[in-house]
């Protein structure tokens, strides 16, 4: 399994990362080890989560996915093996009520206690890399490209780096990262550090995927100029990119099954461009699932791809996409469909 810098730190991540969100939802703890110990044996040393999670977001499942990754650092007792990054939630519009009242904010009370609560639910005492899941800013993020502007006051960033400055030097946390992040942002919490003396952000984890690359706009020049490399989530579009919700299908057991609601990837030109996609995959003989993770895998600004699997032929299937290199007629199809349907699902 490759390995990439993340960041200006000395930290080498496997290029594949190990999502967990579905962990406590879609899977259960067993089946959960099972991955770990899976992914593990193959190369991936970087496991991802969040405070939030599993996944869909609510009280009764709040921080059940950190949970079961703390037992199972507990029975394994590989902690030394394992690059380990979660986050901390931000507001809302409702959907965050349940975590810390629904005043999640970047402030000392709410990293302090976000952080704590999360180091013991993983069961360990530091975190490799902490990561603000989304701007506490109003901004275009989720989906939404459009900048519509906000009033609303947020904290400074300076003021939530000099607290996670603090964090590190208590030994919770080896580095800081984002999620979710405009080009502006990023370049404002480097230039803060900067200008403070502060920590570094290391990455920036944000969908990207064939349905998806806006990041390429504007985000890339930032990853690849300040070494803030991107940790791509959602690389097959909820599974979208695998072809198996082409024609209406809607497989037991799947998210979007599950879960009607989560359509981003699922608009008339997401699934057209899907279906070429599927397309040309098949034309080279490719599964078009791990032609897509392929794809990601390869961009220069990439430091890890973020796989999440509900089953272990699909996590099998994931790691192995690692290995594969895209032919020259293969990346020139994908460019002709991109053409065609330039970012369907941003």
């Amino acid at each position: 399994m490759q390995k990439r810098t993340l960041g200006r730190t000395d930290l080498e991540v496997s290029l594949i990362c190990l999502g967990s969100m579905t962990w406590g939802e879609q899977n259960t703890q067993q089946q959960a080890f099972e991955q770990l110990d899976y992914a593990l044996a193959h190369g991936v040393n970087f496991i991802d989560t969040a405070e939030l999670y599993a996944i869909p977001p609510c009280a009764e499942t709040y921080g059940r996915t950190e949970q079961i990754i703390g037992e199972w650092l507990r029975r394994r007792g590989r902690r030394d093996d394992v690059i380990i990054a979660s986050k901390i939630a931000g507001p809302g519009q409702g959907w965050v009520d349940h975590i810390r009242g629904g005043r999640t904010r970047f402030d000392r009370a709410n990293i302090v206690s976000a952080l704590d609560e999360s180091l013991q639910r993983l069961q360990t005492d530091y975190i490799d890399l902490y990561q603000l899941h989304w701007p506490e800013r109003p901004t275009n993020f989720f989906g939404q490209l459009g900048y519509q502007g906000g009033a609303e006051a947020f904290t400074p960033i300076g003021e939530t780096l000099q607290v996670l400055a603090e964090q590190v030097q208590a030994g919770k946390i080896r580095h800081i990262g984002l999620s979710n992040e405009t080009p502006w942002g990023v370049m404002r919490f480097l230039a803060s550090a900067e200008a403070q003396g502060l920590p570094r952000v290391v990455s920036v984890q944000n969908p990207y995927s064939l349905l998806n690359r806006s990041f390429e706009i504007g985000l890339a020049e930032v990853a690849m100029r300040e070494q803030v490399g991107l940790l791509a989530y959602s690389p097959l579009g909820f599974g979208v990119l695998s072809g198996k919700y082409l024609h209406g299908a809607r497989p037991a057991g799947a998210r979007i099954t599950r879960w009607p609601h989560y359509e981003r990837y699922s608009n008339p030109q997401a699934l057209a461009a899907t279906e070429a996609y599927v397309t040309l995959a098949h034309e080279h003989a490719l599964d078009p699932a791990q032609m897509a993770l392929a794809y990601v895998n390869s961009r220069p600004f990439l430091t890890s791809n973020i796989i999440g699997a509900t089953s272990m032929d699909q996590l099998r299937s994931n790691i192995a996409s690692a290995s594969l290199k895209l032919g020259d007629e293969v990346l020139e199809g994908i460019e002709a469909i991109h053409r065609r349907w330039p970012n369907p699902a941003p």
